[in-house]
C-alpha cells in the first residue's frame, strides 16, 4: 500500500492569507502536507554480560553467552544487515560491605555487544525470544523503527506542500481577480524533524510486539508568488 499524502487547504478571507508587508503584485503564503506510513525496519541492539570475581571468568561467560546467540540466530543471520558484534567491556563494579569493617567487595563485568538492522520485522519476535531466553539486555523504542524509503517520503511531503502553497496562491489571486504567476522566493522545512508517531508505537504481549503503529511526516514551505 502507498503511503496517503494529505495536504491542508484552508479557505479563510483572502485578507487573512496577505501578509501586512506584502507589496503590490506579490503574495507570500505557506503550504503544508503529511504523508502516514508504517515502519518495515528496525535497528536493534543486544547485550550479553557476565560478572565473577576473576575477570577472565567474567570474559569466558560473556563470550558463551554470545556464541549461544550466534547459534540461536544463524537460521536469520543472513537477513542481519550491518551485523556487528565487535562492541566489548570489561570493568570492575564495588558491592558495598555490609560490615562496617570489611572492604567493599569488587567484581569484574564483562560484556559484549551486537547490532544490526532487520528490513523484515517479522524476525522482531524471534530475535527477542532469542535475547530473552539468554538473559541478554536490551532496549526497544520508537526510535529504533524506520522505514526503508524515509527519502522518498520526505519528497512525496515536500510536493504536496508546494502543490498546498500554489493552490493557496490561486484562491488568492482568484479572489483578487488576479492570476497566480510564478514563485519569487520558497523557504523549505522537508520534515527533517523527528517523525510523529500516530498512535502507540508498538502493542506487547508476553514480551513480543503484535503491532508497530504508524507515523507521520510533515513538510512545510514559505513562498512568495508573483499577482499578474
Amino acid at each position: 500500500m502507498f503511503p496517503t499524502v494529505h495536504r491542508y487547504l484552508l479557505v479563510p478571507a483572502a485578507a487573512a492569507l496577505l501578509p501586512l508587508g506584502a507589496v503590490a503584485g506579490e503574495v507570500s503564503l505557506s503550504g503544508q502536507a503529511s504523508v502516514k506510513y508504517t515502519p518495515d525496519s528496525a535497528r536493534l541492539q543486544f547485550t550479553a554480560s557476565a560478572e565473577h570475581n576473576l575477570p577472565e571468568t567474567a570474559t569466558r561467560r560473556a563470550n558463551e553467552q554470545m556464541e549461544q546467540w550466534r547459534d540461536g540466530i544463524s537460521d536469520y543471520r543472513d537477513q542481519l544487515s550491518a551485523y556487528s558484534d565487535a562492541s566489548v567491556q570489561l570493568y570492575s563494579r564495588s558491592i558495598p560491605s555490609q560490615q562496617r569493617d570489611q572492604e567493599p567487595q569488587k567484581l569484574a563485568v564483562a560484556s559484549q555487544t551486537v547490532s544490526f538492522t532487520i528490513a523484515d520485522l517479522s524476525l522482531l519476535n524471534p530475535l527477542l525470544e532469542q535475547a530473552q531466553a539468554l538473559g541478554m539486555d536490551y532496549n526497544l523504542g520508537p526510535h529504533q523503527f524506520f522505514h526503508s524509503n524515509e527519502s522518498s517520503l520526505r519528497k512525496q511531503a515536500l510536493a504536496g506542500a508546494i502543490a498546498d502553497a500554489r493552490a493557496r496562491c490561486d484562491f488568492v489571486a482568484n479572489e483578487l481577480d488576479r492570476h497566480c504567476g510564478e514563485v519569487i522566493s520558497i523557504n523549505i522545512n522537508d520534515g527533517h524533524q523527528p517523525p510523529v508517531p500516530m498512535m502507540a508505537e508498538m502493542r506487547a504481549s508476553s514480551d513480543t510486539v503484535s503491532e508497530v503503529g504508524p507515523r507521520e511526516l510533515t513538510a512545510r514551505v514559505s513562498a512568495t508568488f508573483e499577482l499578474e
